[in-house]
C-alpha cells in the first residue's frame, strides 16, 4: 500500500523558512564565483613516470625549469594589495523664476446680471529653486590572496577569494575577484588592487552589531507599500 505524502501545513512551512532565512548569517556576495578552484589533477600515467624515472623534470606534469612562480594556471594563487582611496563631490544650483501680469478695462454700461465689470486685473508668479551637495570619500587599504578560477582564451587570468576573519561574536568578510592580466603581476607573485579589471572588492560584517543595524523583514514588508 503506497503511503500518502505528508504536507506541511502553510503556516508552519512559512515559520521554517522564515527560521532559516534567520539562521543565515552569510552576507551575500556579487565576485565572480566560484571563489576559489583546485588545479587539475595530473594524469597517472605521468605520476607512474615519474616516480620510475627519478627525473626531477618531466614533460607534461612540472613547470618549466626556468619558469618563475608566478600565478598562470587555475588554482594558481595570487596576492593582490588593495590600495583604494577614492574620493568624489558635486554640487548643484539652481533657480528658476516666471512672472506675468494682464490687464484690462471696459467701460462702465458693460453690466452682467448682478455684477459690474469696470476693470479686469490677473497676475501670475512662479519660483522654483533647488540646491544639492553630494560628498563621498572611501579609503580600503589591505592585502588578500586569491585563486585562479579561470585562464581566458587571451592569456588573462579570472582570479576571486574570500577572507573570513572572526572577532569576538561577529564575522567580517573581505572578498575580490576580477581579471589580471599575467604582465602586471610582479617577480614576488603580487599585484595592487587598481591594476585589476573588472574589480569586485566587498568588506562587510556579520554579527549582532551589523543585525542592529538593518531593519526587520516585517517593517521593510509594510515600508514598501507605504505611500509616505
Amino acid at each position: 500500500m503506497a503511503k500518502r505524502p505528508i504536507r506541511m501545513p502553510p503556516l508552519l512551512m512559512l515559520a521554517v523558512v522564515l527560521l532559516a532565512a534567520a539562521c543565515t548569517t552569510v552576507p551575500p556576495t556579487n565576485v565572480h564565483q566560484p571563489m576559489s578552484a583546485r588545479p587539475a589533477a595530473r594524469p597517472d600515467a605521468l605520476v607512474a613516470n615519474l616516480a620510475a624515472t627519478g627525473s626531477i623534470y618531466q614533460a607534461g606534469a612540472s613547470r618549466t625549469l626556468f619558469e618563475d612562480r608566478r600565478a598562470r594556471y587555475v588554482g594558481d594563487t595570487i596576492t593582490v594589495t588593495i590600495t583604494e582611496n577614492t574620493s568624489a563631490a558635486t554640487k548643484s544650483n539652481n533657480n528658476i523664476a516666471k512672472t506675468g501680469s494682464i490687464n484690462a478695462s471696459v467701460g462702465p454700461n458693460l453690466n452682467l446680471p448682478g455684477l459690474s465689470l469696470y476693470e479686469l486685473k490677473g497676475s501670475s508668479s512662479n519660483t522654483a529653486s533647488g540646491k544639492g551637495d553630494a560628498a563621498a570619500n572611501n579609503v580600503f587599504t589591505g592585502t588578500i590572496t586569491v585563486t585562479v578560477i579561470e585562464v581566458l582564451p587571451n592569456g588573462n587570468l579570472l582570479v576571486s577569494g574570500e577572507k573570513q576573519v572572526a572577532i569576538g561574536q561577529g564575522q567580517e568578510y573581505i572578498r575580490l575577484s576580477g581579471i589580471v592580466n599575467p604582465y602586471f603581476i610582479n617577480a614576488s607573485n603580487t599585484i595592487a588592487s587598481s591594476q585589476v579589471a573588472d574589480a569586485r572588492i566587498e568588506y562587510k560584517e556579520s554579527g549582532a552589531i551589523s543585525e542592529a543595524q538593518v531593519i526587520g523583514w516585517l517593517a521593510r514588508f509594510f515600508l514598501t507599500f507605504l505611500p509616505f
